[in-house]
């Protein structure tokens, strides 16, 4: 991966430490080359360098694929995937929570790694180990639907669903939380002491909506399951 880049461009300096890490992260698996535009200008001409920060991927002599401009990081990460994965990814792959700590603290930013570090913890029952590894990312779907469990758990809600989503029967649990949910939108009495049912609903739905935001958007049966969940919710 060659990035043109020039001393004077203020694009460029934004975009190399993002480049850098991300090389840095996968292990040598894929080299990074950095070129002076000024000082190479002929380079630059032929491989047609028309603007900068310009990056391009070269393989066997051959440009395969290329960016014009600075990147923000995560962009910059997804690129680099394109290629080869990083040492993060293959942690995700391997599952065990050792693994996954491990990928958590190479990429703390990201918020797959973590939930999947909180449902490995949930695994062993480490409920307040699993919300810390989800705590700094609140706006992902898939983070709130495991606080989401955690406090609906606590309180004695829809433990069964919770307990057929750990055996991987993904559409038992749904079937469940949604039922639930609308028993609740029927009964408007307290859940519990420190839980009432209109936060019990909203628990509800952010469980069901995080497991769904793990499944493919054009896959007919969570179009189903969604279908379900608005009308649970109405």
């Amino acid at each position: 991966m060659v990035d043109f880049w020039a001393g004077w461009c203020g694009p460029c300096k934004a975009l190399s430490p993002a480049l850098e890490a991300a090389a840095a992260s996968r292990e040598g698996k894929i080299e990074l080359v950095k070129v002076d535009v000024d000082a190479n200008q002929q380079l630059a001409a032929l491989y047609r360098v028309q603007g900068i920060p310009s990056v391009k991927v070269f393989r066997d002599g051959e440009v395969v694929d290329e960016f014009t401009g600075a990147l923000p990081p995560a962009r910059v990460e997804a690129f680099f995937d394109k290629f080869v994965t990083s040492r993060a990814d293959e942690l995700l792959a391997a599952g065990d929570e050792l693994s996954l700590r491990e990928a958590s603290e190479l990429e703390p930013g990201r918020a797959d790694v973590a939930v999947a570090l909180a449902k490995a913890r949930l695994a062993r029952g480490a409920e307040d180990e699993a919300l810390d590894a989800i705590s700094a990312h609140e706006d992902d779907f898939g983070a709130a639907g495991v606080a989401a469990r955690v406090r609906l758990a606590r309180a004695g809600i829809a433990t069964n669903a919770f307990a057929a989503l750990d055996r991987g029967e993904r559409d038992e649990a749904l079937e469940g939380l949604i039922e639930t949910l609308g028993e609740l939108s029927r009964n408007g009495d307290l859940v519990s002491s420190d839980l009432d049912a209109a936060e019990a609903r909203d628990l509800l739905r952010r469980a069901v909506v995080g497991i769904l935001d793990e499944s493919d958007p054009a896959d007919p049966t969570s179009r189903t399951y969604r279908r379900k969940l608005a009308a649970a919710l109405g």
